[in-house]
């Protein structure tokens, strides 16, 4: 699979992942602070594995992801990259005040009024230094109604203007995305952690509506939080500690892997690709050597008897 035309590059650069993009939330201090330099780093390994679509959100950091990603995309052929945010979530400061637009904060609110959706908007272009968004995706919206009532119509007009190339919603939760695919006029959809290796949610209903109204998806969250990755030193799913019947499949999916010749993660990272209408994935990564191991993924051979086994191991995982 394939990001999709309206998500690709408006400049094609020969050799560059067709599928794999940068997930930015690590360089927005995501679990642990990053130096600038580090985060600079980070994008411009990115840039030269040949990573072109670029996720990122008001929300990482407060603002900080963003900037980052501004800055080490300066003097980059603006058009030679594609770069994602989105809205839903106001930037605020310690006494919990908006900050001034364009600036960081130290948290972010919900916020699925247009007028927020514009101002989001509005502060996202600053931090980011570009003139456009290739892709929004509304974050995480608590309230669908509200969402479907106020933010989206905001994020099509944008579309229709043209200062925004594409819309979407991303969510960790596939029964109230589904009902955007049902009732929205999406371009795309971004999952998080329901179509891996170890939870196949998304698969039920989400992935066959989209497949039903040509929306295409953008898997994330393929490590499930850090089991995928590494199932010793971090085995973590969902953002807590995995139960034992998961961390033993995890690693019976290590194993089988390596008796293949594989690594764990580089299998992670493919198999949502495998799935219709998953036309791409993002990975997180906070260090160039992070953005190397998810972008050897996309080239990696993986037998086809690997995946057998490792369906049927995941089959065998306790309900």
């Amino acid at each position: 699979m394939a990001f999709r035309a309206g998500l690709r590059p408006l400049t094609a650069t020969p050799g560059v992942s067709v599928a794999f993009g940068l997930g930015c939330a690590p360089i927005g201090n995501l679990y642990r602070a990053v130096a600038d330099a580090d985060a600079d780093a980070t994008v411009t390994a990115a840039l030269e594995r040949g990573i072109r679509f670029f996720d990122t959100a008001p929300h990482y950091g407060a603002g900080a992801s963003e900037r980052r990603l501004g800055r080490a995309l300066a003097g980059v052929d603006r058009d030679s990259v594609v770069i994602a945010t989105k809205v839903g979530r106001r930037i605020v400061d310690a006494a919990g005040e908006d900050v001034p637009v364009g600036g960081i904060g130290r948290d972010t609110v919900g916020d699925l009024t247009a007028d927020g959706v514009l101002r989001s908007v509005e502060g996202s272009l600053l931090r980011l230094g570009t003139d456009r968004i290739d892709l929004l995706h509304l974050h995480d919206p608590a309230d669908v109604d509200a969402a479907l009532r106020d933010a989206l119509p905001a994020l099509l007009r944008l579309r229709e203007e043209g200062v925004v190339r594409a819309v979407g919603v991303g969510m960790v939760w596939p029964e109230p995305l589904t009902r955007f695919v049902r009732e929205a006029d999406l371009d795309v959809v971004m999952i998080a952690g329901r179509t891996t290796l170890l939870d196949r949610t998304a698969e039920a209903e989400l992935l066959p509506a989209a497949v039903s109204r040509g929306i295409g998806v953008i898997a994330a969250g393929v490590y499930n939080s850090g089991i995928l990755a590494d199932p010793v030193g971090s085995p973590y799913f969902d953002y807590r500690e995995a139960a034992p019947g998961l961390r033993a499949t995890a690693l019976r999916l290590r194993e089988l892997c390596l008796a293949r010749g594989v690594e764990l993660p580089t299998v992670a990272a493919r198999y949502p690709l495998r799935r219709e209408p998953v036309e791409a994935v993002v990975v997180g990564a906070r260090t160039p050597e992070e953005v190397a191991a998810f972008a050897d993924a996309e080239h990696a051979r993986i037998p086809d008897e690997l995946w057998d086994e490792l369906e049927d191991a995941v089959a065998r995982v306790p309900g």
